[in-house]
C-alpha cells in the first residue's frame, strides 16, 4: 500500500457545473508533491459530478452521495476517506493559487499546537478585494470573514493566528479532528466552520493565518448571497453556537445584541441598504420576520444537550500575533 501523503484536499460539489472543474484543476496544479484530491459530489442533478470523471479520471477520487447531505455531512464523508495528515477543504466556488496548500501545511506543522490553518480568500472577481483572512466572532453568535470587503493592501500579511478558518478554504489536521471530532451535520450549511472551529479552540487547539496560502472565492455562488435559504441557515446556527459554545454570561447578555442587530437589519430592509436591503428586494417584511420566527423554532428543537464552554481567550491571541513566536502544545 502507497505511503499516505502529507495532505488530502477535498472539494464539495452541488451542482458545480461550470466552475467545479476550475477549482479541482487549481487543486492538481499544486506545487505540493503528492497532493491527494478527493470530489464529495453532494446529490447533483446538472451532471457535473460525470463531468469531473470524464475530465480529470484517476487524477481526482470522486465520492457520491445519492442526496444533498449539506457542507458538514458531504465534507465529513471526505474526511473520513482522506488519507492525508492534513485535510485541505476548498469550495466548489473557490480557485487556489498554485502555493495554496504548501503555505497551508507549512503553517500547520510550524507548531504542534495547530489543529486548523486559515487562508487568504479573496473575492474572485476583484482580486484585490478581501472575502476573508480568518473569522470574527460576534456576542449572539454570529460570525463575519475578517476583513470582509476591504482592498488588501497587505494590512493582515504580517498576522500569524485567527480565531478560527472560514471552510470555503481551510486546513484541518488529522490530530485535532481526531482529538475532537468532525463537523456538526446537524446544521447543514452555515455556521459548520464556526462550531468546529470553536470547539477545537475549547480543546485549546490554535489556529493559524498563512496570509500566503491565496484563494479566490465567488462568494455565496452555490446558495446566493442574499437569498432565504442563507437567511434561515445563518440565524439558526448561530444560535446553535450561542448555546452549545458560549458561557453562561454571554448567552444572558446576547439577546440585547441580538435587538440592536435585528433593528438594524430591519432598517436596512426598509430603505434598501446593505445586506438586509438587498435580500429585502425580493422578500417581503413579513416573509423575513417568517424566516425568522421559523429559524428561532428549528433552532430550539436541535438544542444539543451537552455544551462545551470555553475558557475565553484575550482578543489578540485571536487576532494577529508576531511571526516566528513557536508555542508547544501541552502534552
Amino acid at each position: 500500500m502507497n505511503e499516505a501523503p502529507i495532505a488530502s484536499a477535498i472539494v464539495l460539489n452541488y451542482n458545480g457545473r461550470g466552475f467545479v472543474e476550475e477549482s479541482v484543476r487549481s487543486l492538481l496544479e499544486q506545487d505540493l508533491p503528492g497532493l491527494e484530491v478527493l470530489v464529495v459530489d453532494n446529490g447533483s442533478t446538472d451532471g457535473s459530478a460525470d463531468d469531473i470523471e470524464r475530465t480529470f479520471a484517476a487524477r481526482v477520487r470522486v465520492l457520491r452521495s445519492p442526496r444533498n447531505l449539506g457542507f458538514g455531512a458531504g465534507n465529513n464523508l471526505g474526511l473520513r476517506a482522506a488519507r492525508g495528515r492534513h485535510v485541505i477543504l476548498l469550495n466548489n466556488d473557490a480557485v487556489a493559487a498554485p502555493s495554496f496548500a504548501r503555505e497551508l501545511v507549512a503553517a500547520a506543522e510550524a507548531d504542534d499546537s495547530v489543529g486548523m490553518v486559515a487562508a487568504k480568500v479573496l473575492e474572485y472577481a476583484r482580486r484585490e478585494v478581501l472575502d476573508t483572512v480568518g473569522h470574527l466572532l460576534y456576542p449572539d453568535g454570529l460570525n463575519r470573514g475578517r476583513g470582509r470587503l476591504e482592498t488588501d493592501r497587505g494590512q493582515y500579511d504580517a498576522c500569524r493566528t485567527t480565531l478560527f478558518p472560514s471552510g470555503a478554504a481551510a486546513l484541518y489536521t488529522r490530530r485535532m479532528l481526531d482529538d475532537i471530532g468532525l463537523f456538526d451535520e446537524s446544521f447543514f450549511l452555515y455556521g459548520d466552520d464556526a462550531e468546529l472551529g470553536l470547539r477545537g479552540r475549547v480543546a485549546r487547539w490554535d489556529c493559524a493565518l498563512a496570509p500566503r496560502a491565496v484563494a479566490y472565492h465567488h462568494y455565496s455562488r452555490t446558495a446566493g448571497p442574499y437569498s432565504r435559504l442563507k437567511a434561515f441557515y445563518v440565524e439558526r446556527n448561530r444560535v446553535l453556537v450561542l448555546f452549545r459554545l458560549f458561557p453562561v454570561s454571554l448567552i444572558l447578555v446576547s439577546p440585547a445584541y441580538t435587538a440592536v442587530r435585528l433593528a438594524l437589519q430591519a432598517w436596512g430592509a426598509l430603505t434598501g441598504r446593505g445586506a438586509a436591503g438587498r435580500l429585502a428586494a425580493n422578500t417581503s417584511i413579513v416573509q423575513l420576520t417568517a424566516i425568522a420566527v421559523r429559524a428561532y423554532a428549528s433552532a430550539l428543537r436541535a438544542l444539543p444537550s451537552r455544551r462545551h464552554v470555553p475558557r475565553l481567550r484575550p482578543a489578540g491571541r485571536w487576532t494577529c500575533s508576531r511571526p516566528g513566536v513557536r508555542r508547544r502544545r501541552a502534552p
